[in-house]
């Protein structure tokens, strides 16, 4: 490994300072260049023609100039199984986030600036990459390129209703229209496509989110006028406190779920359901209460013959429902819309019991992750060790921890120039620390305190409950705004308690719902110089009451992300007062809480190591020194646990 640094996914991030392709050896550049005769492809990037090739023979028939393809499925997820990965198949791009639109003679690929460097590894020459993600940069495009009265297909399974509408607003007046194309053009062309995995949901031996059915029943009280109102959403297993395996690093299984006051639809792979589960589904139920199941491929079906039922009205959230399910409820004194249905907002605050789960959950991780920078202080001077092996054993660290159920993403590693990528390998962070074992420059020390600073304004806020949290997002930008520097990417995210790590709809954007107590966020500011280093230092934390001189019903943000930040890259001289104080009550706190839990476990070692990283910050611009080899910034995604309380 070279001695300037690397990421990874715990997250750990190094920081260190016609004509025909040419295919290159591994070893070669790491990034297309489609300019070069002949044009060079880098190993990492995917051959496309023959897949273009059948998926524009497949649009002629339909009459469609162009083809939309999001990276999410039917449910509209951030994380996805292999079998709806058809922006990866289609285009050989992994990341995330994004969106390719393919016409007869052009393929192009959107997405935002976490993404670029990756793209341009993964993507062959058959592509453009447009470095705009909003659906503005991808309709202008559309406008631009195909003619007056052309149609633009999409499967409306993969478009949540605000998406479609807002394509439609942009592309309807000028005069181009959106086809809906529900059987998926990628999906009959996609040879080798992976099947449904074989596992069966599993009901959970505690139980959480006990208050959920009777806060959505209560909704629906004050919704109900004369009507019988109905709630539909999808792949929400908390309703019945069951998990599956579905999609990778989230506890998810397929399905939707149709709600009404006195009835229960599930509908689901039912060869997948065993009799133990129908006996657990109905354990507590009597005639209609009772879940009834339904083959999953047949919502469509149901949903249009039940919307023939008299005074019958479907509650939907936009944000989460597919456009293929909201396209059939007609008309619309049939519909009753929000932006979040009360599925996602009631579980977005957590009880007594899933908040002390997820704290618990924090104190074991801190001790895996605090394993893992110990190790690396031992190994990185000895130059043996790869982003991989260091993602290989933080994975080890955690999985023998109580509770464990996995990674909730895949280990993010990379080092050198790979730490400017905000997302080196294709998954997002839970917790966020970066490290430097050598001599950082003066650029990297102001840039990675002005970061921790961003960190710490947000954590340290009293504010009104109801506050929305893109009322707080500059804070953690203000100090990186203040010398001309930024990021790219989000600022936080809502976390679920055995759920996804990402877990919408708290944050700091601005449709996200105003922060209440119980809510838990991430909070993650960071700064990337392209092909140099990148840092990111990101926390979990929960919104609780705060004590003011004056005022009831304010509150602040408890971190519960218990390891401590690299002091050799803090310049304690940047910091006010005020943040100083925080973080040395922040030191505190994560030696009384994890360093019990060290003792308990007899990790001397790391007891030691967590000890002399906590020391209090006692003037400005004292700063502890370690020496070492590298710069390594390191992000740690959440491990999914659950808690047999």
């Amino acid at each position: 490994m070279s001695s300037s640094g690397w990421i990874l996914a715990v997250c750990l991030v190094v920081l260190e300072g016609g004509r025909h392709a040419v295919w290159a050896e591994e070893g070669s550049g790491s990034e297309r260049n489609c300019s070069a005769i002949p044009p060079y492809l880098p190993p990492t990037a995917v051959n496309t023609t023959l897949r273009l090739r059948d998926l524009r023979a497949s649009m002629i028939p339909l009459n469609i100039s162009a083809y939309i393809i999001p990276a999410t499925d039917a449910h509209l997820s951030e994380y996805i199984a292999p079998r709806d990965a058809r922006l990866a198949w289609m285009s050989g791009f992994t990341g995330s986030a994004g969106t390719a639109v393919i016409t007869q003679n052009k393929a192009v690929l959107w997405t935002d600036s976490r993404y670029w460097i990756q793209a341009e590894r993964q993507i062959d020459c058959n592509w453009e990459l447009e470095r705009d993600a909003s659906v503005r940069s991808i309709t202008n495009w559309l406008i631009l390129e195909i003619p007056e009265g052309g149609q633009v297909g999409f499967d409306p399974f993969l478009f949540s209703v605000d998406t479609f509408d807002v394509y439609n607003t942009n592309l309807a007046p000028a005069g181009r229209i959106l086809k809906s194309i529900p059987d998926n053009l990628v999906d009959k062309i996609w040879t080798g496509r992976p099947p449904l995995p074989p596992d069966n949901p599993i009901p959970q031996n505690y139980t959480t989110q006990s208050h959920l059915m009777q806060e959505i029943f209560s909704e629906f009280f004050c919704k109900t006028q004369a009507k019988q109102l109905s709630l539909c959403f999808s792949i929400f297993s908390g309703l019945f406190n069951l998990r599956g395996n579905d999609i990778p690093f989230n506890p998810f299984f397929y399905s939707y779920t149709l709600l009404s006051m006195d009835e229960i639809w599930l509908f689901v792979h039912i060869e997948r359901i065993t009799e133990e589960l129908k006996v657990y589904l109905n354990s507590s139920c009597y005639h209609s209460y009772c879940v009834q199941l339904l083959e999953y491929s047949s919502v469509r079906t149901y949903l249009q013959s039940y919307l023939q039922r008299p005074n019958v009205r479907v509650w939907v959230g936009t944000e989460y429902t597919n456009q293929a399910l909201y396209e059939l409820i007609t008309p619309e004194d049939k519909l009753l819309t929000t932006t979040y249905s009360p599925v996602l907002t009631t579980k977005a605050v957590k009880d007594a019991t899933e908040q002390h789960i997820l704290k618990e959950a924090h104190i074991r991780d801190a001790v895996a992750v605090m394993q893992l920078l110990v190790w690396l202080e031992k190994k990185v001077p000895e130059g043996t060790e790869t982003e991989l092996t260091a993602a290989h054993f933080v994975d080890q660290c955690r999985r023998y921890r109580t509770n464990s159920r996995g990674p909730s993403f895949e280990t993010i590693s990379a080092s050198g120039a790979n730490a400017a990528l905000a997302h080196y390998s294709d998954g997002t962070t839970d917790i966020t620390r970066t490290v430097h074992w050598g001599k950082p420059t003066d650029f990297q020390k102001e840039a990675y305190t002005r970061v921790l600073m961003g960190n710490i304004e947000i954590s340290r806020s009293v504010f009104p409950a109801g506050t929305r949290g893109v009322n707080m997002e500059m804070l953690g930008r203000r100090a990186l705004w203040e010398v001309g520097l930024n990021y790219g990417h989000g600022t936080g995210h809502g976390l679920g308690n055995y759920f996804g790590v990402h877990e919408w709809p708290v944050g700091f954007q601005s449709n996200n719902i105003p922060f209440q107590e119980g809510m838990f966020t991430s909070i993650e500011p960071g700064y990337y110089k392209e092909n140099d280093f990148g840092i990111r230092i990101e926390d979990i934390a929960v919104t609780v009451p705060a004590t003011t001189k004056h005022g009831n019903n304010y509150l602040t943000f408890e971190t519960v992300s218990l390891v401590p930040y690299d002091r050799k890259l803090i310049n304690t001289s940047l910091l006010s007062p005020e943040q100083v104080h925080w973080l040395n009550k922040y030191y505190e706190s994560i030696r009384s809480v994890v360093g019990p839990e060290l003792e308990r476990q007899a990790l001397k070692e790391e007891y030691d190591w967590m000890m002399k990283h906590t020391a209090p910050f006692l003037s400005a611009g004292a700063s502890a020194v370690i020496s070492s080899v590298t710069l390594l910034v390191t992000m740690l995604p959440s491990v999914l646990l659950h808690n047999l309380l």
